[in-house]
């Protein structure tokens, strides 16, 4: 099976998959990912139906910085000052930065999967990595830069306990820590415009919009695997809630862009229940 687009394979998806996780500077990561995204859509990279199993997972690359801290010990900072504001796009800037990673493993890491599978995750690393440009240009016009300030690891923690199943994946990484950017986006969106910073808006306007639409692949593929192992989706993912993310499950929920990103009353329900029991 080979890529979407036209022209005769010559590489391993897999392989370059693996190969864009383990670029370590901010640089190669997104030379990596771009250039791996244009080759598989122009069909230039297989889908290895023979390739054995996936490496155990580990830390992806990253750059010496930022020092990674618990979330407790991340300072906070308002949003009226120009260092305020760096500290807050530099914590956006963080979690696209993880979010590359994470649509890489997705396609590195699951086999045997549709086609449609691979053609997502590999979509959704490119859009990562360009969220990921725009804020870090933000960053540097308010005289900072990627790894001036400490950041957390939380988002790759998920995958790590998530890595030897698909399904607890999807569930959680899209759908519960990624979708977090769409309940407080729209808040921070207005914050911004009322400080007269335009500029930050306008790109967490364009990352919001995006973001649905990858809250809405996780959703997708989580109803795909229940599918498979003919699971009901609903108990299933709030099975998942309880064992894995009531520690990081915080309200109020944006009930529109969730829905829009493919999650029933139900499961909304779910997640509103047992954020109502997470100590804050």
């Amino acid at each position: 099976m080979t890529g979407t687009g036209t022209g005769a394979a010559h590489g391993c998806l897999f392989d370059a998959a693996r190969a864009c996780l383990a670029a370590a500077s901010c640089e190669e990561k997104l030379q990596r990912t771009f250039a791996t995204a244009a080759a598989f859509a122009a069909g230039r990279l297989a889908i290895d139906e023979g390739a054995g199993p996936p490496a155990p997972i580990g830390m992806p690359g990253r750059p010496a910085r930022p020092l990674l801290v618990h979330p407790r010990e991340l300072p906070r900072r308002g949003l009226g000052s120009d260092a305020g504001r760096a500290a807050f796009v530099h914590a956006i800037a963080h979690i696209e930065f993880n979010a590359i990673d994470l649509a890489w493993d997705a396609a590195y890491r699951f086999r045997g999967l549709p086609g449609d599978f691979y053609a997502d995750w590999v979509a959704i690393a490119a859009d990562e990595a360009r969220h990921f440009a725009m804020l870090r240009e933000r960053l540097r016009a308010l005289g900072s830069d990627y790894g001036d300030f400490p950041a957390h690891n939380g988002l790759w923690e998920m995958a790590e306990k998530t890595a030897h199943d698909g399904l607890a994946r999807m569930a959680l990484v899209p759908r519960v820590l990624e979708a977090r950017g769409l309940d407080v986006t729209p808040g921070m969106i207005v914050r911004l415009r009322a400080l007269g910073d335009e500029t930050t808006a306008a790109v967490l306007e364009v990352i919001l919009s995006e973001e649905v639409g990858h809250v809405a692949a996780g959703s997708r593929w989580f109803r795909w695997y229940c599918a498979q192992r003919g699971v009901d989706p609903e108990p299933r993912f709030r099975e998942l809630l309880a064992e894995y993310a009531r520690a990081v499950l915080h309200g109020p929920f944006n009930i529109d862009a969730r829905s829009a990103a493919g999650f029933s009353d139900a499961e909304l329900a779910a997640l509103r229940e047992l954020a109502s029991r997470t100590p804050a």
